[in-house]
């Protein structure tokens, strides 16, 4: 075992919506580090609780899931309350969930297609889930002398997308959130950063009707000639989370796009 992973072997990360994607991704880079898992998943329990046993099995770490409906935030309140009886600590905190589908219909549309509802729905699952979840854990956080918040993003609110406006003005928010959180939580020792990924191939962007049309404009953007897939960001995220590689960033958006924004 090296530094680093010893470093953050027995610590506790607490990610939403890891049951699939990015944050499933996410979820086995900690757990091949030696670190337990406590996550959130929406509505596949079956599939949550498979994930559970069998990070336990390969890699002896602790998991256990947890449902939450991301457009009720203030949830979180009482999921920590379970996590404070389920595990012994908390150091890491990844708000990635994210809502596609009907909950976004009216945000995702042309501009003179939106909607409140839409707008106000894209909102509370990507700004206002990640203030009250980020709360939450920096309690913990200050227990232990501190810890990592990372807040994933898009790069949605550097480029333009097609219909893209919701998703990409509450990224740009959380963003300006993450500065804000960084600058009041660093005297805890807990840093707060974010990581933006240009388009990812994941279950959530193939729910776009262009997903074809997106998949072979980034393959043709990037130099690397191809999409993003889950991994890619999973290790920006752990680097983050990781006091021996990342002990002085904070405050900072980590963009991983394979070059795409540049061109």
């Amino acid at each position: 075992m090296n530094t680093a992973e010893a470093k953050m072997q027995g610590k506790t990360l607490v990610v939403s919506g890891a049951t699939r994607g990015i944050g499933k991704a996410i979820l086995y880079k900690f757990a091949q580090n030696g670190v337990n898992v406590a996550f959130t998943y929406h509505k596949n329990e079956e599939e949550a609780l498979k994930i559970a046993t069998e990070v336990h099995e390969l890699y002896g770490i602790k998991a256990k899931p947890y449902r939450l409906d991301i457009l009720e935030p203030e949830q979180y309140v009482e999921l920590f309350k379970q996590i404070d009886t389920d595990f012994e600590r908390v150091d890491c905190f990844v708000s990635n969930a994210i809502i596609y589908g009907r909950s976004v219909v009216g945000g995702f549309a042309p501009f003179m297609r939106l909607k409140p509802k839409g707008l106000n729905n894209i909102y509370t699952a990507t700004v206002l889930a990640f203030v009250v979840g980020a709360q939450e854990a920096a309690k913990r956080m200050k227990l232990v002398g501190g810890g990592a918040i990372v807040s994933l993003s898009s790069t949605g609110n550097l480029v333009y997308m097609p219909n893209y406006a919701g998703h990409g003005n509450s990224k740009n928010a959380v963003e300006t959130m993450v500065k804000y959180a960084a600058t009041d939580l660093g005297e805890f020792g807990i840093r707060v950063n974010a990581v933006s990924g240009g388009p990812i191939d994941t279950d959530a962007l193939k729910a776009f009707p262009d997903y074809a049309e997106i998949k072979q404009k980034v393959a043709e953007q990037s130099p690397l000639k191809r999409m993003g897939n889950p991994t890619d960001l999973a290790g920006a995220v752990y680097f983050l989370c990781d006091p021996t590689q990342s002990a002085w960033v904070t405050g900072q958006t980590i963009v991983v796009d394979g070059g795409t924004t540049f061109k």
